[in-house]
């Protein structure tokens, strides 16, 4: 799956493109070329797709491209570079593939996709190759007409600067040592302003530019239960959403991890809030999620545990390099396997009923006349409870706990981390600051559990030989990360169980 990264830039009908010759060293420009596309657009009824930064096209000639939404960019750091994956597939012009539709299944759910923009281009490109004649960058002259039937609806010109880029680099790739001087001239003969809006979005107008299906929305102050309640609710939907076609394509190697969590976090919260929610529609709702979780965390959790694996076998003597990869190679097929069990549940009914139910839920909870009161007066409360279950557990604890006894710890102190997360934005700073204690005691005893997962595995995998040899050296590695871990948890819970942490606990 390629990446594309590009810089658009407006330009009026007086702007022509510059000489680019010279411009970057060892790369030559090739002749100008001239082509006419015409490109159809699909997307439900209410844009789904292009709010959430997703489009689907057939373009003559081509054949349909999927491009996925970008990531997000980092707070303080806007860039113009527009950056985004890219999805090639066969088929007939008048109906999107199976294969398109799978990728966004939840985007579109039970919705069609039909035409909603028809773009008529006039393209005059310049590529840019290096020594070899390859392509390093190319720029664009697009003429564009947005057709409604036989009449030109509206016009628009843009400049595409686009590079190819390499999967995660984020421009680590060396990309901005093209695009920079390019743009520069461009800029310098007369080109706008970089605006990395897509050109269907512009030609579909000020409905595509909305917030996405699910988007949490900004609290008023004095806000009743119910609004911080529905803001939490969003949030997790919204990334279950957005990761869920990552999940599919394998692009993003933490998007089974986020969606997890998402999912997680989704459960957690509505147990926080069930005081404030009807329990005939949560209770069905946190067992679907229940069965969403398990899917995500059984490829997760052994994802994590190859990683670590191929940490730990790093520093094994070369001799035996050759069969722990042999014995890693066993866990890889097990992952392929979950994975493809996961992908089926998610192109399940059942799934899309769930998301259905979850999209409902960020928009609508189902919420008990309390959740009217104002939220700084009823949410601390409900929030304090998840700590004091936490903190019982804790004390309850004999001189060395079990592993599973950790463990409990470790959930119990997640969604004590969760519920302060959920209230935050009434309960102020120092619930976040409770969280972030919470979430170090969470790290360092999935430290200690990732530690004794690994042990089990490396105990159950059916090895002989030099490769059980090699479990046996990795099982060692095991035991003493998760004796560093048992000798730091009870420091790191003394610094969460501090009075100052809880000021805003009633």
């Amino acid at each position: 799956m390629p990446l594309e990264r590009e810089v658009k830039l407006g330009a009026g009908p007086a702007f022509h493109l510059p000489d680019l010759a010279g411009i970057i060293e060892g790369v030559a420009v090739a002749p100008p070329e001239t082509v006419r596309m015409e490109t159809v657009y699909y997307d439900t009824p209410d844009l789904r797709l292009a709010r959430w930064g997703v489009s689907l096209r057939h373009r003559a000639g081509e054949g349909w491209t999927l491009k996925l939404a970008p990531p997000p960019s980092v707070p303080g750091k806007p860039t113009a570079v527009l950056e985004r994956d890219e999805l090639t597939f066969q088929g007939a012009a008048k109906k999107p593939p199976a294969e398109a539709i799978e990728v966004v299944r939840a985007y579109v759910r039970r919705a069609e996709l039909v035409p909603v923009a028809r773009l008529s281009t006039v393209r005059r490109r310049v590529r840019l190759v290096d020594a070899t004649g390859t392509r390093v960058a190319e720029v664009v002259d697009d003429e564009v007409s947005v057709r409604d039937g036989r009449r030109v609806a509206a016009r628009f010109r843009e400049i595409e600067v686009e590079v190819p880029g390499t999967n995660g680099a984020n421009g680590s790739d060396g990309s901005e040592l093209i695009i920079t001087p390019l743009v520069t001239r461009l800029r310098g003969a007369g080109a706008g302003a970089p605006d990395p809006t897509p050109k269907h979005i512009r030609a579909l107008g000020p409905r595509a530019i909305e917030p996405p299906e699910v988007a949490p929305e900004p609290l008023l102050p004095n806000a009743p239960a119910k609004d911080v309640v529905r803001r939490a609710i969003a949030e997790s939907v919204a990334a279950l959403l957005h990761h869920d076609p990552l999940v599919r394509t394998g692009r993003d190697p933490e998007a089974v991890h986020q969606a997890r969590v998402a999912t997680r976090k989704l459960r957690s919260n509505l147990r926080t809030f069930a005081p404030l929610l009807d329990p005939e529609w949560t209770e069905p709702l946190r067992s679907e999620l229940g069965w969403l979780a398990m899917g995500l965390g059984a490829v997760r959790d052994r994802e994590v545990l190859l990683d670590r694996m191929r940490q730990r076998t790093a520093s094994l003597p070369p001799n035996d390099q050759r069969s722990a990869e042999s014995l890693l190679h066993l866990l890889e097929v097990e992952i392929d396997a979950l994975r493809k069990k996961l992908i089926e549940d998610l192109d399940s009914q059942r799934y899309i009923d769930l998301l259905e139910s979850l999209v409902a839920a960020a928009h609508s909870p189902v919420t008990l006349p309390e959740a009217e009161q104002p939220a700084a007066g009823v949410l601390p409360a409900l929030a304090t409870t998840p700590w004091k279950r936490l903190r019982s557990a804790v004390k309850q604890l004999p001189e060395t706990p079990t592993d599973p006894e950790l463990h409990r710890i470790r959930i119990l102190a997640k969604r004590a981390r969760y519920a302060a997360e959920a209230v935050a934005p009434v309960a102020g700073p120092k619930a976040e600051s409770f969280a972030k204690a919470a979430a170090k005691l969470q790290t360092v005893l999935g430290e200690h559990q990732d530690s004794v997962t690994a042990q089990s595995w490396l105990r159950a995998a059916k090895v002989t030989g030099r490769r059980a040899f090699v479990a046996g050296e990795l099982i060692a590695l095991e035991r003493l990360a998760a004796q560093d871990a048992r000798a730091k948890w009870r420091k790191v819970w003394k610094a969460l169980d501090r009075k100052a942490l809880r000021d805003w606990m009633p």
